[in-house]
């Protein structure tokens, strides 16, 4: 059973975008380039035929596994978020309690997720940490570098 997983928007559209993209594209390109492994000869000692032909199963399960994510992907409703707790979707400005620091990160699917633009899976060990927090609240969180505590400051959307 593959578990639900809940998407913005713009990751349900990246998603959909994606998978378009490799069953139309992806795989004439891929057909292209066995067409021509398959002219080059003997397909039993064709290297080019083989490793062609591995590509294709790799597509298609690549394929088959986003096709799967998105018919167990649902789309959040942002306006009825409950903005007084962190939960998937908010977007929390945290303060590091050791060295003073702050950090704005939005919790996202784990498909979402891209730290260079302050997005973090929910299933990432700080978000986990957050999940449930209100403002002013502390969360100790079990981190590789050990444990860290950090102060909600603020939630939004």
């Amino acid at each position: 059973m593959t578990e639900v997983t809940y998407y913005t928007q713009e990751g349900l559209d990246k998603l959909k975008e994606e998978v378009h993209y490799l069953t139309t594209t992806g795989r004439q390109l891929i057909s292209k380039a066995i067409a021509e492994a398959r002219d080059k000869g003997d397909l039993s000692e064709n290297a080019e035929y083989d490793a062609a032909k591995e590509a294709q199963g790799l597509h298609e399960a690549k394929i088959s596994k986003l096709k799967n994510t998105l018919a167990n992907a649902r789309l959040i409703d942002e306006s009825k978020l409950d903005l007084s707790k962190v939960l998937a979707l908010s977007i929390v400005k945290i303060k590091n309690v050791k060295n003073g620091a702050t950090m704005t990160y939005q919790l996202v699917a784990e498909t979402e997720a891209d730290l260079k633009t302050g997005k973090i899976s929910v299933k990432s060990p700080i978000a986990q940490g957050l999940l449930g927090k209100s403002v002013g609240e502390f969360a100790e969180i079990e981190v590789p570098a050990g444990k860290m505590q950090f102060e909600v400051l603020e939630i939004s959307r």
